[in-house]
Formats: structure tokens, C-alpha cells, sequence
């Protein structure tokens, strides 16, 4: 059995979404995306999975509702927001979930409240008590008052570190990129996407170069840097075009997509 085949056997799955996946280039939201999402999630959870859904997107919902093109740079206006747009990010998720009959539950995390341990066993304790309950976690940051991390935070980071909190079997990260390639594909016509990563190394963080979007934070780098933090706890993790979110069925049986960072523990696990 190769490592992809090995993937099919994983249970406890983290799934990061980026605001490139959920919107359109202009940053308009793409319901149709987010109703696909919603209705994959819920077919893996009802396969005998457990879901927990990390998602960005609140600030560009934020955005649209006032019709701004780019976010505020100001930590005051980042925070408005946030809240205003994380109120309607978590009920368009309702409503898309509601139609395939799967509840889900909004969770909202700090730093800090990952580091603490008492703060950080409750949430750990509130997620498997979801999971148990086959409902599944919506987990964004509490950007209005995390302002550290609404400064230089990002999604990717936050999915690592619940994915380690929870103790999945494999993160997914889907965005608006392929995989990681072997040199930027924009710049160099034979740049091929790394099916597999065992280790990262100085090479490695050197291909890990580009920005996100206007409306997201996170790039390349982040999702390595994640990819690393799982890997130290014998996680899995998977870099993923976003765009088409059946893609996560895909993975979940084994095909060849994206690039897999393996920490191979898959039989100790």
C-alpha cells in the first residue's frame, strides 16, 4: 500500500479552506462553491468521518456587505470587520448545511487559548464533544479580539494547531494553488508540482515564496510552516486546488493530488 492508499484509512480529518476558495477574484462570495463544500463535507461526516472545518472568508463577507474592495488596514477597522462578517459567514454556512441535513457549530479561538492549558483542554474537550455528537466545528480565529493574531495571523497556522489540538489523522489545505511546486510556475514553464514531501528542508522553505490574495493572508510559506507543525506530531498534510471542493473526496480515496507532506505514521497511529 503506497501513502496515498493510506490515506483512504484516515478518520479525524481537519479542513482548511481559504478565502480564495470561497470567493470570486473580485472578492464577491461564490455561493455555489460554498454549498459544493457544504455538501461534501457532509457526505464524508455521513461516510463515518469526523469533520472539523477551519475557515477563512469572514473579513471578505465583511467586505462585501459594505462594498469595499480591499480590507481596511487599520486594526480597528480589521476588527469591525471581522465581527461584522463572521455573523454572516457562519450563517451562510448554516443554511447550506441545513440542506444536507448536518448540523454544525461555530467555534471561535485565540492564541492564547491554544497555549493555555486550561483554555486550551476546554477547547480540545468542546471539538470532541462536537465530534461525538457527529456535528461539525466551524473554527475561525476571534480576530476581534485576538489583535496580535489579526495582525500577523493566518488560517493555516490556526489549522495546524487544531489539527494537533484535536489529534487528526490529516489536515487538508485547500487554496487557490495546485500544490507545491518545484519553482514558481508563473515565472518558469517547467515548474511541476511535488507530489510528496518527507522532510522540509532549507530548499524546501526557499520554493515557499508568493503572497495570497487582496482579501486572504496566507501564501505558500504559512502552509509549509503548518505542513511542519503537523508533521513534528505524525500528522499528514495535503496542499490542495481548492476550487473544485469534491477534490477532498478525491484525496480521502487515494488519488494522486496536490502535495502530500508525510509524516508516515499512518500504522503506529
Amino acid at each position: 500500500m503506497n501513502l496515498r492508499e493510506q490515506l483512504i484509512y484516515k478518520k479525524r480529518i481537519v479542513i482548511k479552506v481559504g478565502t480564495s476558495s470561497l470567493t470570486y477574484p473580485n472578492g464577491k462570495l461564490n455561493f455555489q462553491r460554498i454549498e459544493m463544500l457544504a455538501k461534501v463535507l457532509a457526505e464524508i461526516q455521513a461516510d463515518g468521518r469526523e469533520v472539523i472545518l477551519v475557515s477563512s472568508g469572514a473579513m471578505a463577507v465583511g467586505s462585501g456587505r459594505l462594498g469595499l474592495k480591499e480590507r481596511p488596514t487599520d486594526l480597528a477597522g480589521k476588527q469591525a470587520l471581522a465581527a461584522l462578517g463572521q455573523a454572516e459567514l457562519i450563517r451562510i454556512y448554516q443554511k447550506f448545511f441545513d440542506d444536507y441535513h448536518q448540523i454544525v457549530a461555530q467555534v471561535l479561538l485565540t492564541k492564547d487559548g491554544l497555549i493555555r492549558k486550561e483554555q486550551r483542554i476546554n477547547a480540545q474537550n468542546t471539538i470532541n464533544m462536537l465530534l461525538s455528537m457527529k456535528i461539525i466545528p466551524i473554527i475561525n480565529e476571534n480576530d476581534t479580539v485576538s489583535t496580535e493574531e489579526i495582525e500577523f495571523g493566518d488560517n493555516d497556522t490556526l489549522s495546524a494547531y487544531v489539527a494537533v489540538l484535536s489529534n487528526a489523522d490529516l489536515l487538508v489545505l485547500l487554496s487557490d494553488i495546485d500544490g507545491m511546486y518545484s519553482a514558481d510556475p508563473k515565472k518558469d514553464a517547467n515548474a511541476s508540482i511535488i507530489p510528496e514531501i518527507n522532510s522540509i528542508t532549507g530548499e524546501i522553505e526557499k520554493m515557499a515564496t508568493g503572497a495570497g490574495s487582496s482579501f486572504g493572508t496566507g501564501g505558500m510559506a504559512t502552509k509549509v510552516s503548518a505542513a511542519r507543525e503537523c508533521l513534528k506530531n505524525c500528522i499528514d498534510t495535503i496542499i490542495a486546488n481548492g476550487s473544485n471542493p469534491e477534490v477532498i473526496k478525491d484525496i480521502l480515496d487515494g488519488k494522486v493530488l496536490g502535495t502530500l507532506f508525510t509524516a508516515n505514521k499512518l500504522e503506529s497511529k
